[in-house]
């Protein structure tokens, strides 16, 4: 390492560092726990497509607050 890096990593999950960059423009979210909402729950994509992908990972949610938008759901696919 060099000297200027911190020896400490702070871990973070995927949530918590879009909520992060969301502060850094100025809107308000809250990271959310991985299985801890209800939308999380059901199936993300539609199974009627060839283009849509069988494996899907949920990495959490964001409330979202002083808009329109009340959730966002973090998933990768692949």
């Amino acid at each position: 390492m060099h000297d200027t890096e911190s020896d400490t990593f702070i871990y973070k999950t995927w949530p918590e560092k879009f909520s992060d960059m969301l502060a850094d423009i100025g809107v308000e979210s809250e990271a959310k726990d991985i299985a801890s909402v209800d939308l999380e729950k059901g199936d993300f994509f539609s199974r009627y497509f060839s283009q849509t992908p069988r494996m899907v990972t949920n990495k959490g949610c964001l409330e979202v607050k002083n808009t329109n938008i009340d959730l966002v759901q973090i998933i990768q696919k692949g």
